[in-house]
């Protein structure tokens, strides 16, 4: 099965674009975040969609930076995305 990118999806969905809770810097408990290789990044926007905590910021329909104060670790982003951009690594204390 081949994943639709975002320019391919029908309208109708409403995606906004910050954190789901700006006052709450809810990713201090995870375990693993995502780390992004950005030579490898094709822009498809699927991380972006896809991720439930809205953290990964998009400017000029390209993938700008990844707000890891907000990332719980769920590894969504690193799943979805076909090039294998992104890569979810062991939290530094």
């Amino acid at each position: 099965m081949k994943l639709k990118n975002w320019k391919e999806l029908p309208e109708g969905a409403i995606i906004k674009n910050t954190p789901t809770s700006p006052e709450f810097k809810t990713g201090e408990w995870k375990t693993k975040e995502p780390y992004y290789h950005a030579e490898k990044c094709t822009h498809c926007l699927l991380c972006w969609l896809y991720c439930p905590d809205s953290v990964i910021t998009v400017k000029n329909k390209k993938i700008d930076v990844f707000l890891l104060e907000y990332c719980k670790g769920c590894g969504i982003c690193a799943k979805i995305c076909p090039v294998n951009a992104i890569e979810m690594r062991e939290v530094e204390l």
